[in-house]
């Protein structure tokens, strides 16, 4: 039964809307009869998961989903290493199961209190020159249709499997996920800050030796706090605290757990989560890794020299190419670059100028983050849009 709606808002507060009617269904069932009913009375219908997008992508005037009453493992496949999921469940609960069970997830990103859902969805990655993003883990889906009826995905139906990996909640509504993991591993991971001018000596290196490598660079010694990171200062490179990056490797390792300083040994998931505060608002584009040190090195020169009051550090990491239809990384090979703006402060004039930088290299949007793209943009950079747009247009002529 559909409850009545009213005020929703995202998790850093920039994204809100009046809803008609709220729905937070326990089971597959009860969510094919909620979509069905908003159908039948010519609903538009949104799902949400944790609220982390900044872009509108779950804002709706009819029917506005949360799944956070479906959460849980479904069944894991141990000689295949697949887990299947339901979709409200967050990536940190999922960490825990896989870890009870010998496995781990390949990669994901330095947020796991997300819904997996929406996080795989709108393109979320971690960090890793020959990883794919999160959405490349996906080998299953089942999504409900505006009739309420079940659309299974799986490898028997791959142009609706490519489609769905990042699909932006435009295909139906995700019930459930089947993953590929992996056998359990631990990760060493290090944390040094050093001068722009030495990561970009070490960039390709440390890109090509470690599994994992991104950094923050921070513009003046404030930056550092924006996003809580720690201070590296005793295992620095440099005296500066003022334009440096703050820097990140972690690899596999077969050595004991252990901490000290700023080196650790830990269970995959136990290594990525950086704490974060709602206090940013977030634009994240994907750049072809051949043009990553030239972009970074083109807006650190645009927020040193005319808005050098735009302090929150640019967060830099790796993502291999994917097959995702309109993945950011579909078949290309990308750094994601992501600067921020303050909530309460006008920053879309540094946003905009971020953007026509970034544009001249082909970048592409993080679907769940600020960018300035179109529809003529979008045909543009994806390859496979025109067949995304075809396909969705099948299994949801009305738009719902």
């Amino acid at each position: 039964m559909l409850q009545a709606g009213g005020h929703w808002r995202n998790w850093v507060g920039n994204q809100s809307c009046i809803v008609r009617h709220r729905g937070a269904p326990e089971s597959e069932a009860a969510l094919a009869e909620m979509v069905r009913d908003a159908t039948a009375q010519g609903l538009n219908v949104r799902c949400a998961g944790s609220g982390h997008s900044f872009t509108p992508v779950a804002l709706t005037s009819g029917l506005h989903l949360t799944l956070s009453s479906m959460q849980g493992v479904v069944n894991i496949d141990s000689a295949r290493k697949r887990v299947a999921v339901k979709a409200g469940t967050t990536i940190n609960q999922l960490g825990k199961v896989l870890k009870e069970n010998g496995l781990s997830l390949i990669n994901q990103g330095d947020i796991d209190s997300q819904a997996l859902a929406g996080a795989l969805t709108t393109g979320t990655h971690g960090t890793g020159a020959r990883l794919g993003n999160m959405a490349s883990q996906i080998v299953g889906m089942r999504l409900v249709q505006p009739d309420g009826s079940i659309l299974v995905v799986d490898e028997r139906t791959p142009d609706l499997l490519e489609a769905a990996r990042v699909s932006v909640g435009m295909l139906g509504v995700i019930s459930e996920i089947t993953l590929q993991a992996m056998e359990s591993y631990n990760l060493h991971e290090k944390l040094w800050r050093c001068t722009f001018d030495e990561m970009i000596e070490q960039h390709d290196e440390l890109a090509a030796k470690h599994r994992h490598f991104g950094f923050f660079w921070c513009p003046v010694p404030e930056s550092r706090h924006c996003y809580c990171l720690p201070d590296t200062a005793s295992v620095s490179t440099t005296d500066n605290t003022s334009d440096v990056c703050e820097m990140k490797v972690i690899d596999i390792t077969g050595e004991a757990p252990m901490e000290r300083g700023f080196e650790k040994i830990a269970y995959s998931s136990e290594i990525y989560p950086i704490e974060y505060v709602p206090n940013f608002h977030e634009l994240e584009y994907a750049v072809p890794v051949a043009h990553g040190k030239e972009a970074v090195k083109a807006v650190r020169k645009l927020m040193l020299e005319k808005h050098p009051t735009c302090i929150y550090p640019i967060e830099y990491r790796f993502t291999a190419g994917d097959t995702g239809w309109i993945s950011p990384f579909f078949e290309q090979d990308s750094i994601t670059l992501s600067v921020s703006g303050e909530p309460g402060t006008d920053y879309w004039e540094y946003l905009k100028d971020v953007d026509t930088i970034l544009r001249q290299y082909g970048s592409r949007p993080h679907w769940g983050k600020l960018h300035f793209l179109g529809a003529e943009d979008v045909t543009a950079l994806y390859p496979r849009a025109g067949d995304f747009r075809a396909l969705r247009a099948k299994v949801d002529p009305e738009g719902r």
